[in-house]
């Protein structure tokens, strides 16, 4: 698991440690640091991934992450040209790098790189490793294949592209993970699972999952139990909305993990009901609890909620959490990175300005009338 990321002089930060917990969850305003600090994890993989690191640098476009060039990762207000990252895992083994600037250059390149222990070995550079971005593929009549991203490193596609071949293979294996499993599925099987977690979502929801191996393509269309009632007809996912595409990658993602995994998921919420926020908080809290070490970028105080939720229903206990509110403060070179813990009963240590606070501001000018 990682313990500690450290950013210097990277993006909006000057000199910037972040300490992670099983579950971490980032939240804040626009353009206040969160995507910064997933950016920085996405760079040492997808350069790892593609041999330019350790030996040359970190490749600042790829297909995890798109920065442009070294002027655009360099804190505006630098006072010297090199970039800085460092990760420390608990294994015990971490990673220092130190970065030289050249402003057109697509690629910075190590001026020290010093890893210790197995740290190429972690989850954050092998196959046990989930991104989902917040531009996820939607509602389409026909899905990706690739044989070589899904069986053979069981990837689902940072745009949960690959999200209906990977349950066309792997659908049958067994989930071991009791704290994951749903209590009204059919089965402990991965397709089963899904579905029950799906239910949480779109209720009665079955999913019927076609390969065309001739087209290199994947289908799927939805049905519907309700009681003893099956629904005569099949939907295709142009005609059930966009929540069910969108939330399919990020089950099928916790649900296939394997203790010891890194799951890095951006705006879980997106095209969900305020109910199916918060079982997919609670969803990835159970993810934790399991050895899966879960990252979480949200603008949703219903997937904060789902957290706290398990949290006070001793479903994950409160140190394995770690909520992170990013702001801009008056006069600062960098966002401010606040570390908000949570109690035994699921309430907040402090509740800053900004925090999840929407509601309440509306209300409170809705019930003064002005």
């Amino acid at each position: 698991m990682i313990e500690t990321i450290r950013l210097t002089n990277f993006k909006c930060f000057e000199d910037q440690r972040v300490y992670l917990r099983p579950l971490t969850l980032l939240a804040g305003l626009n353009s206040s640091g969160k995507s910064t600090i997933i950016q920085a994890l996405l760079l040492l993989r997808q350069s790892f991934q593609e041999n330019v690191l350790p030996d040359i640098g970190l490749t600042l476009n790829g297909k995890l992450v798109q920065l442009g060039t070294a002027k655009d990762a360099l804190f505006e207000e630098a006072d010297d040209d090199e970039i800085g990252f460092e990760v420390i895992d608990d294994m015990p083994a971490d990673l220092k790098l130190r970065l030289a600037y050249r402003e057109e250059s697509d690629v910075l390149a190590v001026k020290v790189c010093e890893p210790t222990g197995d740290i190429w070995q972690t989850s954050l550079f092998r196959d046990e490793f989930q991104y989902l971005r917040a531009e996820r593929v939607g509602p389409r009549t026909s899905f990706g294949m690739s044989d070589y991203e899904v069986r053979h490193h069981r990837q689902i596609g940072s745009s949960g592209e690959f999200a209906t071949h990977f349950l066309s293979l792997f659908g049958s294996e067994v989930i071991n993970l009791e704290g994951l499993r749903h209590p009204a599925a059919a089965s402990h099987t991965l397709q089963s699972q899904v579905e029950a977690w799906m239910t949480e979502i779109s209720p009665g929801v079955r999913l019927n999952i076609k390969r065309h191996s001739e087209m290199d393509l994947m289908t799927f269309s939805v049905t519907y139990s309700l009681g003893h009632q099956v629904a005569s007809s099949e939907y295709r996912p142009t005609n059930v909305g966009f929540g069910i595409t969108y939330a399919l990658p990020i089950v099928v993602s916790v649900l296939s993990a394997h203790p010891g995994s890194l799951l890095i998921v951006e705006n879980p919420e997106a095209h969900l009901h305020p109910r199916g926020q918060v079982k997919m908080g609670e969803l990835l809290s159970l993810a934790s609890t399991s050895g899966i070490q879960t990252i979480i970028e949200t603008h949703s105080d219903h997937v904060l909620n789902g957290i706290r939720l398990a949290v006070h229903g001793g479903k994950i206990d409160s140190s394995k959490v770690a909520l992170y509110h990013s702001k801009w403060e008056s006069g600062g070179r960098s966002p401010a990175l606040n570390l908000l813990n949570v109690d035994p009963t699921g309430r907040v240590s402090q509740w800053p300005d900004g925090f999840f606070d929407e509601m309440e501001r509306s209300l409170d000018q809705l019930l003064s009338g002005d």
